[in-house]
């Protein structure tokens, strides 16, 4: 450094020498850098870092000059020819007691930051063609080449290091190989401009191997997906499982609740993480896309659900029941009493009622030649001839029992009213037993018992006389009554 600044105070020292024979003018163009003074009648510096607007970039501060200014970090001071240091000193006027002193040629020498990024390369440079003839006179020369305007020399250079050239204002500029082209990166290689130089730097997203630059599996190197990772050429992405979504920092996933976003089920929908499950109501099924519910056909998954018949309907059942019956506790079939509630029997007809039906009979059953008497018994009288060959008494009575009913079955008694001494009561059937449907079991000296030994189908109606015989025992009297039973058979086992 300190060649550089005696190189440069000899130089200035050359120029003034060389310029102390020229002829004194006093004409009032200035050179770049002053302004002509018409009451002092002389040229006086301009202060660019009054007029110049951020003349120094960079956190710099600007430092007025003879003829320019400088940009010279905070800290910097700067050493007057009385060599007493100070932060700030403006530079003098161009006159011979404008200024009590100046800025010395080491200082001067120094290099400053300028706007652009360049290097003020010397105070000589600087200030131009103006020379320095006393301590702190000036001179003022008149460039021939253009009298309105003394620029500074375009054909002096200055000494610029590696990386940077001459500006137009005679500034060392750095050079920007990589806009004008002057380096040798890789076509896969990002050019990166430095102060005097440059770097070759591979792409976001890629890594240097060898000579060439290769992409960075991010995914590789967990955990930069919260879920999945999907390396691409110089970056990477994150995507999510089905059911997720892959939330605002592009990195992280949250749950997708699809019963509220768009829900797909026909009837329940029950949300999980990561997906959801449909439910169906009692009565339905999931179909096989497992998001459509279907019916169950109830009356086709069993037999037992209903006593007579099950009607499927939507998401249920009901049962009903045939005619004569009505549905008790939802599914059971109860007999209907006509005979409590509507009938259509006359006035001389009772009502008997049977499982799923009523029928009516006669309310005087005796025929010709038998009465009725007051306890419903039809007796044949013994002063009628026709009677000597018939049954004393016949008795109606009447029964319903349900189709298919299990056998061997006790279904009725008969049982003697008087009972005589000296005397034996033999049972038979008499008739309405064709087909032995039935047997009578005598169970005492006065009763039997009707058996069903044949299971038998409704509807149907029979009629069985059952006869008790009585004898003495010495056989001089006979006599015999009847008991007529009409059993009507139900249409259904209920």
């Amino acid at each position: 450094m300190m060649w550089k600044v005696l190189f440069l105070t000899m130089l200035t020292l050359a120029l003034v020498k060389s310029q102390d024979n020229e002829e004194t003018i006093t004409y009032t163009q200035c050179t770049d850098g002053y302004e002509w003074d018409p009451i002092r009648q002389q040229c006086k510096d301009i202060d660019e870092c009054d007029i110049v607007p951020d003349a120094c970039k960079g956190g710099m501060k600007c430092v007025n000059h003879y003829g320019g200014y400088l940009c010279l970090p905070k800290t910097a001071q700067i050493i007057v020819n009385n060599e007493q240091p100070q932060q700030e000193t403006p530079a003098a006027e161009a006159s011979s007691g404008g200024a009590t002193g100046g800025i010395s040629a080491s200082s001067m020498a120094a290099s400053g930051v300028v706007p652009g990024g360049g290097f003020v390369a010397s105070a000589a440079a600087v200030v131009g063609p103006e020379v320095q003839t006393g301590r702190n006179n000036f001179v003022i020369r008149r460039n021939p080449a253009d009298p309105q305007r003394i620029p500074s020399n375009p054909s002096h250079r200055i000494p610029c290091a590696a990386g940077y050239e001459q500006s137009e204002h005679n500034v060392c500029q750095d050079i920007d190989e990589c806009t004008a082209g002057m380096h040798n990166c890789r076509a896969d290689q990002v050019c990166i401009n430095l102060r005097g130089s440059f770097t070759c730097q591979c792409p976001a997203g890629y890594q240097k191997r060898g000579e060439q630059c290769v992409d960075i599996d991010e995914c590789a190197v967990p955990p930069y997906c919260h879920q999945r990772c999907v390396n691409t050429p110089g970056s990477f992405y994150c995507q999510c499982s089905p059911g997720f979504l892959l939330a605002a920092n592009n990195y992280s996933c949250v749950d997708i609740n699809e019963c509220d976003a768009s829900n797909q089920c026909a009837q329940q929908c029950y949300n999980i993480v990561g997906s959801f499950i449909c439910q169906c109501n009692q009565g339905y099924e999931l179909s096989s896309d497992r998001l459509n519910c279907e019916d169950i056909d109830e009356c086709r998954t069993s037999n037992y659900l209903c006593q007579y018949q099950c009607v499927n309907e939507p998401g249920t059942f009901s049962c009903m029941c045939p005619q004569g019956y009505q549905v008790v506790g939802g599914r059971t079939c109860q007999d209907i009493n006509e005979c409590e509630t509507t009938n259509e029997c006359r006035e001389d007809e009772m009502c008997w009622n049977y499982h799923g039906g009523f029928r009516c009979y006669p309310r005087n059953p005796c025929q010709d030649p038998y009465i009725l008497t007051p306890d419903n018994r039809c007796v044949c009288p013994v002063s009628n001839a026709m009677c000597l060959d018939l049954p004393q008494s016949i008795l109606h009575k009447y029964m319903s029992i349900r189709s298919d009913r299990a056998v061997p079955s006790d279904i009725y008694q008969i049982q003697a009213t008087s009972v005589y001494t000296n005397t034996i009561n033999t049972f038979r059937i008499k008739s309405g037993n064709e087909n032995g449907e039935f047997y009578l079991r005598q169970t005492s000296a006065a009763s039997a018992m009707l058996v069903l030994v044949k299971s038998l189908t409704g509807p149907r109606e029979y009629i069985v006389d059952m006869e008790m015989l009585t004898v003495n025992r010495i056989g001089t009297f006979r006599t015999s009554s009847v008991l007529r039973l009409t059993i009507i058979v139900g249409p259904f086992s209920f």
